[in-house]
């Protein structure tokens, strides 16, 4: 069922045609204007900055974090600011906790987020973008 949700594994918003805002997840009612609206699907580029974030020292065993609550340490979860706007939450990857800072460049990354009943989910998570 949640393969067939493009949201949770592809970063697919809704542009209102009435106020051109960009919904995600996609709304049936616009977070711009308020209003029911034609939508316009949208694939975010995935690409943005680290607006604010934390890191969870000890995650609880439950749903997207069970197999990071496993392995113990430390992990990163953040709202990122993509470059269109929107305002999106995912766990950051690929990096030291420490590396991890308000403005930081990430992209997003399609990864295996956990296991449960034998069915693996997979979605997106953020790495940061390494220059050169």
């Amino acid at each position: 069922m949640w393969r067939s949700i493009p949201q949770l594994y592809r970063l697919i918003g809704a542009r209102c045609r009435s106020c051109g805002v960009i919904n995600f997840p996609p709304r049936r009612i616009c977070i711009g204007c308020n209003k029911p609206s034609e939508i316009e699907e949208v694939r975010l580029s995935g690409r943005g900055k680290i607006y604010t974030y934390t890191v969870i020292g000890r995650g609880a065993t439950v749903f997207e974090h069970t197999e990071e609550a496993l392995v113990g340490g430390p992990f990163p979860v953040a709202i990122v600011e993509l470059e269109e706007g929107v305002k999106v939450m995912g766990q950051i990857t690929d990096c030291d906790p420490s590396e991890v800072k308000i403005g930081l460049e990430v992209e997003a990354v399609f990864r295996r987020i956990y296991e449960q009943d034998d069915v693996v989910r997979y979605g997106y998570k953020f790495r940061p973008v390494r220059k050169g």
